[in-house]
């Protein structure tokens, strides 16, 4: 037994191989899971429902503390991959042929494994630290008082000859592209199998490496979905959300060959 169990944590701490897929697949994924949200409405689109109003409550306080609101949203996306969880495990479900209820969301909540709650404080600290410095780039850039969208969008979007956007979009660029490679596969993946957080986090990067124009589909697919979502104030995202959230565990299953591994009770 204990030669198994050894045997079983070597297997995890190891990058699963990867697949490459046409370029097309994300089309794939996302028929996938519009067919998922179609078998479990109810908690897939709570799910939604609690990301909408998590971002009109993000929307609310951003009103009152302007300089927050590029940070707040784009922070708000970072922490998307881990608030998903609960819809990776509808999919799992639908895929083993059961019928996916919220008890079994919940469930999937409460065992969270470690490196599941190590992930998601990551993407967390990752969240507050981009709030924090689109804060401090608003702050050094823009000197006159920001009281209203008009303002707003004249000094920190238009710039009036300063290089505050441009810059933010780089480095807000920069950083939601390394969350993405890191994350684009890597937590349906410890939700499904045993297996460690930096074995996951290597596996979704290389699978990012190994089909760079179809994950940049997918990463534009997914950035298009959350635009017009904020377009709604929020509302888009009842529906966005669980249609990305179970598309993405079908991304994963149609890049990460991970039977190898034991699936996770």
């Amino acid at each position: 037994m204990r030669g198994a169990s050894e045997s079983a944590g070597a297997q995890g701490d190891r990058c699963c191989p990867v697949r490459s897929v046409p370029v097309s697949r994300p089309f794939a994924w996302l028929s996938a899971g519009m067919r998922d949200l179609a078998l479990a409405p109810g908690p897939s689109l709570l799910h939604g429902l609690v990301v909408s109003l998590a971002g009109i409550g993000i929307l609310a306080l951003s009103i009152h503390h302007w300089p927050l609101l590029p940070g707040a949203f784009s922070g708000f996306v970072l922490v998307a991959p881990i608030l998903a969880t609960g819809l990776y495990e509808l999919s799992r479900r639908l895929a083993e042929g059961e019928t996916p209820t919220l008890a079994h969301v919940v469930a999937a909540w409460v065992r969270g494994t470690r490196p599941l709650v190590w992930m998601g404080l990551g993407l967390a600290l990752a969240a507050t630290l981009w709030v924090l410095v689109s804060a401090v780039l608003v702050a050094l850039f823009v000197q006159a008082p920001i009281t209203g969208v008009r303002e707003f969008l004249r000094s920190v979007v238009v710039g009036e000859g300063s290089n505050l956007f441009p810059l933010w979009l780089t480095l807000g660029g920069v950083g939601a592209s390394v969350v993405f490679a890191a994350t684009v596969v890597s937590v349906p993946l410890l939700l499904d199998r045993e297996v460690g957080l930096g074995a996951a986090l290597a596996t979704s990067v290389r699978a990012v490496g190994e089909n760079p124009v179809t994950m940049a589909l997918w990463a534009a697919l997914i950035m298009l979905l959350t635009l017009l979502s904020m377009a709604t104030f929020m509302l888009g995202f009842a529906l966005t959300i669980p249609v990305i959230g179970h598309a993405t565990w079908h991304a994963y299953r149609d890049v990460v060959d991970a039977s190898a591994l034991p699936r996770r009770k």
